[in-house]
Parts: structure tokens; C-alpha cells; sequence
């Protein structure tokens, strides 16, 4: 590992906190991880990932040299431009012979906003494909489309982290965040010491959960019917405020009138928690002057996530807590760069700026900035996983970059079917992951800590990556692999290599759209601690936006400037446990592991902490199916069989099993999650399939 000489302060690659870190070489060519305590977002506190971030650096354990494919089925080193020709070709060849939507593109929420500008830009202009979508689907998507319906904009913290202290009550909705993002804890344990209240819901007694001072485990599936049960209390109990709904509020009656048909004792049985605890919550939650209610995964990764988040959303603006300081609804988001990853062209459905790609107006400002005809640019595509589905009928190749999901995506052994049936992959990943084993080509790219670049973390704040390290020989940023590949495929100009020439053109094709980045730059973004958008860049010599760091607090961002009530109804889960199959599977994460795994399965002292798949249950059902605690368990839905270790505990509900989702192999818990898609953000039910378990 080439390391320079001075210390590098930049941000860790994994969750969306984007922790500040330090980075000093060590002699023998280590490199040390050293606290920021100046950074606002984490204070110098890293988890576990974090401060083993280095260790993937290794080149005993990352990809140094490309990979071509060789007539005899084995991946063989090969040189860069041996390994370009080859993907530009296969891209090419492809194109020619089917059109050029049988070419595909899938990205990633870890890549930089630069690269993710990039890479939309080279899917629309060098491949003129409109099959792009990332993985950031299975992550926000439905908490972004709600977002969009109720206030116009989608930033997964309308307010800075710090706010959350300093309300009076949080409703934390399927976050574990003790866990996926454990430097963010100290938020809530600030809370509750500044006379807060907590109330966790999820249906897992989690580390998170028990430092809640409510907790309700809900049947998983049902955040629904729980949302809309508390909100016919609080118009029974007259806590709704009425003053903000006429002030700044639309479809008030609709929304209410859906709410009430939600009656506590109906919610009860549909969620099997009690009319009291509910009661209870809705009395927490409405008792002091501001609120907020905070969602992840668990809510979002449903066929009906869209409409859950709408419902929790509806519960903030009913009780006025939304547009206001210290209140409002937010999501936690979860990949590192999931928020600018969607916001700047990755999406199949997006321009940079997060404008949408079938406005016209759209089309003409950003086809200006690229310098090509509007007209020239494709529609809307397939979301991710309608692409990963079409793999070998529709789209016979595919570029991918920065994702695994052989291990990720729903239904993950069709996936892995549909990839393998391609004519022809490339992929460009630091390691070799499960995805990239199966690949034609593979492109081996620079990290985190060898590249400049930006990200935009949870609450909306573009932060900047500095290069702290030389990349090892044989190793090329993905800005270089798409400049090269562009020049290939006879477009010669437009992918420059350097990040900030890149993140100057994103500045021009995001300036005037809702994500608007034009005001902001490497260097303020360097003498701020970060930036918050939307940034337009001001009239010349007036300094510009200094960035927003609240939203809402005088519009919401609608054509009305009124935040919209959308009337929602609960519906079951696209599975419910039958005869077959009378159990409910949910996913998660653990601590020590990142996604897929492909980058912490690789680090010793992450694996010593969580060495791999299990299966947790509660003591009951353990005794009724004969399970021993550390004994292997099947677990069977009807897309495949998985098989892991029993952990037995009784933090967990009694007619639900949780997996965690980083292994591949036997212990894949994604063969057994269903593809079944939300309407509206087309995110696959991650978070509930019926199953049967027993020992293996």
C-alpha cells in the first residue's frame, strides 16, 4: 500500500452517518484510523467497520489487476487495455445486434456523487440505454417516493441529526441503529438525558429498542395498520392540530376519514399490539411542544412502503409536527452515498439535480450541460430489480459497478440465474466479490481512501472524501474505466477523469432542480464541515446560498407551497403464513457486517465478531419444532431453502425468525425474500415472506 506522508482527514466508506476520520500512514506501510472530534456528525466517535475501514485496503485481500475471462471458462490477469477493448466491444457488439437497451447498468449507493453523475451520464450518452438503476432502490426508495407525494422533496433529514436531541419525542420506526450506524446512539441517549421520549417500533426487542422507553413489536408487515391506528387516536382524542392542517396542510378529510376506518381494537388484532400501548404511545408522542418520527428499513422495504411512510408521515402533519423546528418526519438513510446516489442520474427514471427524466424542460437543461440533443436521450427504464429480472431475455449485458447482488437482491438465486444467463458482464469492484466471480471481464478500482470525491450523507450534507492514499499499481478510479470505455465506444469528450471537474459540470446540471448543488464546491465544502443542499449559487458576488440546513420551516417545497395529506389503507403483506409455510422471515443487519459483505467478510476482526449467517427464534417456537440453540435450522419460502444456525432468544416474536443478510452460500437469506414490488417506489418486500422452519 502506497501511502503519502501527512495525515488526511476525510469520512469512513460505509453507512450514511459518513463518520469523520482521520487517516495517518504508518511505518510498513499500515495506515492508522484517528478520531475527528471536530466533525458535528459523529464527534469522533467510529464503530467497529469504521476503524478496520483500512484493512480492505490490503492488496492480499482486494482485487490489483484486471480480469478477462478466457476461452477455457477462467478468470485470467489481463492488462488494462486488453480488458477495456473487451468490455467496449462486448457493450458495443451487443448494441448492434439487439439495440441498445439490451445493454445495462447498474450502479451503486457507495459510488461517489462523481461517479454517479458519471455513470448515468455514460448509460444515456455512450451507450444511449435507458436500463439504468443502482441498488439504492432496495434501500430508500419508498421513503423518497412518500417524501416526493407529501412535501415536493425528498432529503432523508429535513433537519440536521443535531435536532434530534433537542426534541421532545422520537418515534423510531425499523431502525436498528445501535447497530447499523452505532455513533449515531449517542443522539438518543442525549434525548432521553435532555427529558426526551423514545418509543422504538420494531418486531425485535433490539439493542436500539432497549433504550426505548416504549417499545411496540408489531406483527412484521403491519407499520400500516400501527400508524393508522395512532392517528384514529389521536382525532378521538382530540390531539390533532388543527390550526397548522388549515394553515399548511391539503387532503386533510381524506387522509382522516382513511385513518378513522383504522379502529385501536382492529389494529390490535392485525398488529397484536395492545389497545393500552397504543394509547400509550399516542399520549407519549402528542404530550410535549415538538415530535419527530424517524423511519428505515423495516417500514420501506414493503410492497406497501410508499404508503407506510405516507401514514407516518400524515401522523406529523395531523399533530403539526412537520415543518417546524425540532420536528418533522425523516428517514435514516443507509448507503453511504445513498442520498446523492439517486439525486444526480443513477436512477432509471432521474436526471442530475434529482430532476425527472420526462420533463422536458429537464431534458433540455442537463442535454445543454452534456452538449447533445435532447431528444437523444432514452426514457425511463426498469427499476432494479424489473432489470436485474430482465437479465439474459431483454438485457443481454451488463456493466455493473459497485454492487453484489448475487448476495443483496430478493429473490437472490433467480438473480444470480438471470446474471449468469447474460452474454456478456463487466464488472468494477475493489474485491471479487460473488458478483464479479461470475463476470467476463473484471475492472479492479480504486477505494474511498484513494480517491477524492463527495458523498451527501443522511441529513442532506455533501461532504467531501480526500485522497489520503496511492492506489497500488494496476488499480484505475471508476472515472478513469468510464473515460476510457466512453473513448471506446467514439464519444471522446465529456468524461474527464479528474473528480472535480466532474463535480463542477454536476454543479451546472444540478443548478435549478430540486437537488440544487450549483452553489456549492470542494472548497466550502472543506471549510464547512460540509454542505447542506439545496445550494443554488447566488447572482455573482453575492457569496451564494450558505446551503439548507432545515427545510420546510416556511413551505414545503409543492407547487402550493402546502405539505398533502395522501389518504392510505392497510393492506396485507404480498405473503401471510399459511399451512405451508405458517412463519414470518425478517432481515436485518449485525454490527460487525456491511450489506453484502463483500468488503467486511474480509476483514479478520469484523468475521471474529460475527463469523456468519444464524437464525434467531423465540424459546416457544424453538421447543415446537425441536431446535437446539448453535444447531442448523432450514428455513424454506416458496423461492428457496436456506440453512444457519439456531439463536434462540427471546427478544424476538414468537410467530417470526430474523436472518441477517450479509453471507452468501447456504446461509443466504435473500434466496428466501420476495421480489414483490411496491407500486409507487417499485422496492422489493424485503422485510416480510412467509416461511417454515425446521432443523436441518
Amino acid at each position: 500500500m502506497h501511502t503519502s506522508d501527512a495525515a488526511t482527514d476525510t469520512h469512513c466508506p460505509y453507512c450514511a452517518l459518513q463518520c469523520g476520520m482521520r487517516l495517518r500512514p504508518e511505518p510498513g506501510g499500515a495506515v492508522a484510523v484517528e478520531e475527528r472530534a471536530d466533525f458535528p456528525v459523529n464527534r469522533g466517535a467510529l464503530c467497529g467497520k469504521g476503524r478496520t475501514a483500512p484493512a480492505v485496503l490490503s492488496s492480499r485481500v482486494r482485487l490489483t489487476e484486471p480480469l478477462v475471462r478466457t476461452h477455457a471458462g477462467r478468470l485470467e490477469p489481463a492488462t488494462w487495455e486488453e480488458a477495456l477493448d473487451a468490455v467496449a466491444e462486448g457493450l458495443a457488439r451487443t448494441g448492434r445486434t439487439y439495440g441498445p437497451d439490451a445493454v445495462g447498468v447498474f450502479g451503486g449507493g457507495g459510488l461517489t456523487n462523481e461517479k454517479a453523475y458519471a455513470l448515468g451520464k455514460f448509460a444515456r450518452v455512450a451507450l444511449r440505454t435507458s436500463q439504468i438503476d443502482y441498488n439504492g432502490r432496495f434501500c430508500m426508495s419508498s421513503a423518497a417516493a412518500a417524501h416526493q407525494r407529501a412535501f415536493g422533496l425528498d432529503r432523508g433529514l429535513p433537519f440536521p441529526l443535531a435536532d434530534v436531541p433537542r426534541t421532545g419525542c422520537v418515534i423510531l420506526v425499523g431502525s436498528n441503529l445501535a447497530e447499523t450506524m452505532p455513533p449515531a446512539l449517542r443522539y438518543l441517549t442525549e434525548l432521553k438525558a435532555n427529558g426526551g421520549t423514545l418509543i422504538v417500533i420494531d418486531p425485535r426487542r433490539t439493542r436500539t429498542a432497549e433504550q426505548a422507553d416504549l417499545h411496540l413489536a408489531p406483527r412484521p408487515g403491519t407499520d400500516l395498520a400501527l400508524a393508522l391506528g395512532l392517528l384514529h387516536l389521536i382525532v378521538a382524542e382530540g390531539r390533532t392540530d388543527e390550526e397548522f392542517i388549515a394553515a399548511r396542510t391539503t387532503g386533510w378529510q381524506e387522509a382522516r376519514a382513511a385513518a378513522m376506518a383504522h379502529w385501536p381494537e382492529l389494529v390490535e388484532r392485525i398488529t397484536g399490539i395492545p389497545v393500552p400501548r397504543l394509547r400509550e404511545a399516542v399520549a407519549m408522542f402528542c404530550a410535549p411542544e415538538s415530535a419527530m418520527v424517524l423511519t428505515a428499513r423495516g417500514p420501506e422495504q414493503q410492497s406497501k412502503g410508499t404508503d407506510t411512510v405516507g401514514a407516518w408521515i400524515n401522523l406529523c402533519l395531523a399533530t403539526g409536527r412537520a415543518g417546524r423546528p425540532l420536528s418533522g418526519y425523516g428517514c435514516l438513510t443507509g448507503q453511504g452515498n445513498g442520498q446523492g446516489g439517486r439525486e444526480h442520474g443513477q436512477k432509471a427514471d432521474q436526471l442530475p439535480g434529482y430532476r425527472k427524466l420526462t420533463d422536458p424542460a429537464a431534458r433540455a437543461h442537463v442535454a445543454g450541460v452534456w452538449g447533445v440533443d435532447p431528444d437523444s436521450l432514452p426514457g425511463p427504464g426498469r427499476s432494479a430489480y424489473e432489470l436485474l429480472d430482465a437479465l439474459g431475455t431483454d438485457v443481454k449485458a451488463l456493466l455493473l459497478m459497485g454492487s453484489n447482488p448475487v448476495v443483496s437482491a430478493p429473490r437472490a438465486a433467480h438473480v444470480e440465474e438471470r446474471i449468469r444467463s447474460l452474454d456478456f458482464l463487466a464488472v468494477a469492484d475493489v474485491v471479487l466479490s460473488e458478483t464479479a466471480a461470475l463476470a467476463d471481464v473484471v475492472l479492479p478500482v480504486t477505494q474511498w481512501a484513494e480517491e477524492t470525491g463527495t458523498t451527501t450523507n443522511l441529513e442532506g450534507r455533501v461532504l467531501l472524501r480526500r485522497r489520503a492514499l496511492t492506489p497500488p499499481p494496476g488499480v484505475r478510479s471508476d472515472l478513469d474505466v468510464l473515460h476510457g470505455l466512453a473513448a471506446r465506444l467514439g464519444v471522446e469528450k465529456g468524461f474527464p477523469t479528474e473528480p472535480e471537474e466532474v463535480f463542477e459540470e454536476l454543479r451546472r446540471a444540478s443548478a435549478g432542480g430540486p437537488a440544487d448543488y450549483s452553489g456549492i464546491t470542494y472548497a466550502r465544502i472543506e471549510a464547512e464541515q460540509g454542505v447542506f443542499w439545496p445550494c443554488p449559487e447566488g447572482p455573482e458576488g453575492s457569496g451564494g446560498s450558505p446551503g439548507t440546513e432545515r427545510l420546510f420551516l416556511d413551505r414545503f417545497a409543492t407547487d402550493d407551497g402546502r405539505a398533502r395529506f395522501v389518504p392510505v389503507s392497510h393492506r396485507d403483506a404480498a405473503e401471510v403464513p399459511d399451512a405451508d409455510y405458517p412463519l414470518l422471515l425478517t432481515t436485518g443487519r449485525v454490527v460487525a457486517q456491511y450489506q453484502s459483505g463483500a468488503q467486511t467478510r474480509r476483514v479478520d476482526e469484523l468475521n471474529a465478531a460475527a463469523p456468519g449467517p444464524f437464525v434467531e427464534l423465540h424459546p416457544r417456537l424453538a421447543a415446537r419444532i425441536g431446535a437446539v440453540d448453535g444447531s442448523p435450522l432450514a428455513v424454506t419460502s416458496r423461492r428457496g431453502r436456506a440453512v444457519a444456525p439456531a439463536r434462540i432468544t427471546d427478544t424476538i416474536r414468537a410467530d417470526t425468525v430474523f436472518m441477517p443478510f450479509h453471507w452468501p452460500g447456504e446461509g443466504r437469506a435473500n434466496t428466501l425474500t420476495n421480489p414483490a414490488l411496491d407500486p409507487t417506489s417499485r422496492m422489493p418486500e424485503f422485510k416480510v415472506c412467509a416461511v417454515r422452519v425446521e432443523p436441518a
